[in-house]
């Protein structure tokens, strides 16, 4: 591993991307975090390889009144045990107000 894994625990959202209209998608929380990947809990097995989109609550506020989220977007890399892996290969922060996950 490259990164350094910080064990942080935030409530996750998550969708699979792939061209058909019935996406996967679930809830779930972070178990660790580095700056190339996540490791977190998933209510379906996610297929390794698979291009998937996350939704992080971040816990710092921008001007310290705005919410945060972390949207990822990334192929994963391992699933088990309900706990799936994902590299991230792109991410920016949003409000919380705007996304496709909610």
């Amino acid at each position: 591993r490259t990164a350094d894994r910080f064990p942080i625990e935030r409530e996750v959202r998550y969708k699979v991307l792939s061209k058909r209209s019935n996406e996967e998608a679930g809830l779930g929380k972070t178990i660790n975090m580095s700056s190339s990947g996540v490791l977190f809990t998933s209510e379906h097995f996610l297929i390794p390889g698979k291009r998937v989109e996350v939704a992080i609550s971040w816990p710092a506020q921008l001007n310290n009144k705005t919410a945060l989220k972390l949207v990822a977007r990334g192929r994963v890399v391992r699933c088990d045990n309900g706990k799936a892996a994902l590299e991230i290969q792109q991410y920016e922060f949003r409000t919380q107000g705007t996304s496709s996950l909610q």
